[in-house]
């Protein structure tokens, strides 16, 4: 009788003891909820600012190219810059990466640079196959 008095009052401490547990970890998110919430608008409202930064670079005053030779890309560069497409003869080609405040290239990012340093750029013209393009006698689809 006694050992199940005991293991009765075991029970009912390791059950006290989780809902105590349950109810300090629950109270513990509660007080770090808004901190959290701050901190994702904040990193949110960087990586949107930045978004917005990419695409408004070329027509910012101090921007050194003409922003009617850029073209945005987003990733894995941001812009690319024909030089001279508008006298209709490009003499060069530049890649653009935007970046505003402390951020950093990422590792795709640098190895384009490499990439671009060590002349790994080349000329490549793709065909469309002509039954593709062609148009069809018979309305068909296929």
């Amino acid at each position: 009788m006694l050992l199940i008095v005991l293991l009765i009052g075991i029970i009912i401490s390791y059950y006290i003891g989780y809902k105590i547990g349950v109810f300090k970890r629950d109270k513990h998110w509660e007080s770090q909820l808004p901190e959290h919430r701050r901190d994702a608008i904040e990193r949110s409202r960087a990586v949107l600012g930045g978004q917005f930064s990419e695409q408004l670079a070329p027509f910012l005053p101090d921007f050194k190219y003409n922003p009617t030779e850029c073209r945005f890309m987003g990733k894995p560069i941001d812009l690319v810059v024909f030089k001279g497409m508008d006298q209709k003869k490009i003499d060069e080609i530049v890649f653009v990466e935007v970046k505003s405040g402390k951020s950093k290239a990422s590792p795709v990012e640098k190895s384009l640079k490499e990439a671009v340093e060590k002349k790994k750029v080349r000329w490549e013209e793709y065909r469309i196959p002509e039954d593709l393009t062609r148009k069809r006698e018979n309305n068909d689809i296929f």
